[in-house]
């Protein structure tokens, strides 16, 4: 037919020309392989090639595909496609079975999960060795090994509520573990414990501790412990924590307080019945006879017996000889011990294990997933690998004030996280307060933490974990919290003046606020000759007239006055040999690399380039006292 124009065929096989309508949704999981995205879309596995093949992406039958691709080829095929994790596609599948047979899979009720927080000097080891002791003396296991970093201890008293029930005690090292669980969205914990000394008081890691409680939204219950001594002061601890939104139920708050003494044994069973009536109230249920899913508390390469993992078994039972995935590794589960160090076959929901058979080390806060098919759970953990991989290799995502205003181009409203550290109480609050005020309709600013003291290890990980930038007043951080910052690229900004901050911070929030590059001079070369070498190139016989050069240094090229270059040498030569630098008064040879028409007469001046701190012009300090002045001398 005339005028008519038939579309592209690939091995007999017609692609459509145009995308299809939009008439369904798929879902499909991340990392799906061609084979399966076909049967998805109802097509022959060798038109989606084709239409691949069109967009200049060569892939075969079982190659995994990209998120990206993955919905603008099912738009093709008139398809809106949903991409969901791997754990989320067993946690649904899950539900759908529960749903569909309730008589074949039960439900029950976990034992809940406690992690005890507080200051190193406030009694958290004392109150956890008395804890273990509690089980020992009931000759329930003997020593508990330590490097699991969770157990389980079983209520004994016979005349408590609790009697007979089982509590899982996660001891992870410090904050940071934890931060980071939270940061890759595990919320292992079901409940934070804690830990003051009513001796010392509320410290500053003790408020942290709250903040990371409160950032994972799990249920607090607050121990005081050391109740023994005589300076002992209980009350003083509770309206410490009520001055500062932690108010305990008898003052009309909301979380429960408990007078302990770990070293006397004082009411350790108060605190475990407590933990149980918090543990009902917040009612943990799982399904043991689905497929396994938990949480890796630590791993380790062990010389004898390879990577061992510590898990956390969240829901279902996890059998020795199951297939799994975790994060970006995967593996076989060939051997399985409790937290006592004795083998097992089989761990069910609120049980701690350690477990042999993983390919790589994985991460602390990996999510651990059964999977029936092993040769899937390879393919998604090489998929996540050269995702992650590809992440490193882009430039860093993290959020920077210069970086702000162009974000604010890409996506409408965003949020400005903040973290305080000041030298005094008043000036922090009266600093979070007005930046809190400073929200406008394109940026909301959002102070997650304020606090006294210097920046510590603990607010980098938290700015780490929730993208924010570390504001210090009159305070700079210790030197393992600029170590980490650096390594995570978390912005710090120090400040002396208030009304400094807060100018700058509008002029971020605006867009105003822009790099300062500073050119350091280091010194200046005449070219008294140029040398044109085969292979080589020209080389500009110069003599140092000021200064130095440096061979890492930038340069730029100056003729009568005019820059008419810019770039770096790419070497510099005393004779044959290559040298680092060149002082005042000494002849030396200049290669330019790319820079072909150096001249003689010519000037190469050399210097490097340091980032400054934008300047912000005058401070409202500044114009007020300049507006008073003005008035006065009219």
């Amino acid at each position: 037919m005339k005028g008519f124009a038939p579309p592209p065929r690939f091995g007999g096989v017609q692609i459509p020309r145009e995308p299809l309508p939009i008439t369904r949704t798929i879902t499909v999981t991340e990392g799906i392989s061609v084979k399966d995205l076909a049967e998805k879309l109802d097509v022959r596995g060798k038109d989606l090639i084709a239409t691949l093949l069109m967009r200049g992406v060569f892939v075969t039958v079982n190659q995994s595909l990209e998120g990206e691709l993955v919905k603008d080829v099912a738009r093709q095929f008139g398809a809106d496609a949903t991409i969901i994790t791997v754990e989320e596609q067993m946690e649904n599948e899950a539900i759908e079975g529960f749903l569909e047979d309730t008589t074949g899979m039960t439900e029950i009720v976990r034992s809940p999960v406690v992690t005890v927080m507080g200051h190193v000097d406030h009694g958290k080891t004392s109150l956890l060795d008395a804890i273990r002791m509690t089980e020992v003396a009931a000759g329930e296991a003997g020593g508990i090994t330590q490097h699991i970093g969770a157990y389980k201890v079983h209520v004994t008293k016979p005349d408590s509520p609790a009697f007979g029930r089982e509590i899982v005690f996660l001891d992870t090292p410090g904050h940071e573990a934890f931060t980071r669980m939270r940061a890759r969205g595990a919320k292992v914990t079901d409940i934070v414990v804690v830990v003051v000394a009513a001796d010392d008081g509320v410290m500053p890691q003790t408020l942290e501790a709250i903040d990371h409680a409160r950032a994972a939204k799990v249920p607090m219950i607050v121990a005081v412990n050391k109740i023994d001594k005589p300076e002992a002061n209980p009350d003083r601890v509770m309206q410490q924590l009520a001055a500062r939104g932690v108010q305990a139920t008898s003052m009309g708050g909301d979380i429960e307080f408990v007078q302990v003494s770990a070293k006397q044994r004082i009411n350790l069973d108060g605190l475990e019945e407590m933990i149980c009536l918090v543990a009902d109230t917040n009612e943990q249920k799982a399904q043991p006879d689905r497929p396994a899913v938990g949480t890796v508390i630590e791993a380790k390469l062990d010389r004898g017996r390879g990577v061992v993992a510590s898990v956390l078994v969240q829901n279902g039972t996890l059998r020795t000889g199951d297939s799994y995935i975790v994060g970006n590794t995967f593996g076989k589960v060939r051997a399985m011990f409790d937290d006592r160090g004795q083998a097992i076959t089989e761990a069910g929901p609120s049980t701690p294990v350690e477990i042999l058979g993983l390919e790589a080390i994985p991460d602390a806060g990996d999510t651990f997933l059964v999977m029936a098919d092993r040769d899937r759970a390879k393919e998604i953990a090489r998929y996540r690998t050269m995702k992650e991989r590809e992440a490193q290799l882009a430039k860093s995502s993290r959020v920077s004030l210069e970086g702000l205003a162009e974000q604010i181009k890409q996506a409408g409203m965003k949020d400005l996280n903040l973290i305080l550290k000041g030298d005094v109480q008043g000036s922090v609050e009266v600093l979070a307060d007005s930046l809190e005020k400073m929200s406008t309709e394109k940026v909301r600013v959002r102070v997650l933490r304020a606090g006294v003291g210097a920046i510590t290890e603990s607010d980098v990980l938290l700015a780490s974990a929730s993208n924010a930038v570390v504001i210090g007043f009159n305070v700079r951080p210790d030197r393992k919290a600029a170590e980490i910052a650096e390594r995570e690229n978390v912005e710090i900004r120090i400040h002396s003046i208030i009304y400094e901050l807060q100018d700058e911070i509008t002029k971020a929030m605006y867009g105003l606020l822009e790099p300062v590059f500073k050119e350091n001079y280091l010194g200046r070369a005449e070219v008294l000759n140029v040398f044109k070498i085969t292979k080589v190139g020209q080389i500009a016989g110069c003599v140092v007239r000021d200064g130095l050069i440096r061979r890492d240094a930038q340069v730029k090229v100056e003729r009568n006055g005019e820059e008419v270059w810019k770039g770096k040498i790419s070497s510099l030569k005393r004779f044959k040999d290559d040298v680092p630098e060149v002082r005042q008064g000494v002849e030396c040879g200049i290669d330019l690399g790319s820079f072909k028409d150096i001249q003689v007469g010519d000037f190469i001046e050399a210097f490097t380039t340091e980032k400054l701190a934008a300047e912000l012009g005058q401070t409202a300090a500044e114009r007020k006292a300049a507006a008073a002045t003005e008035t006065a001398n009219a």
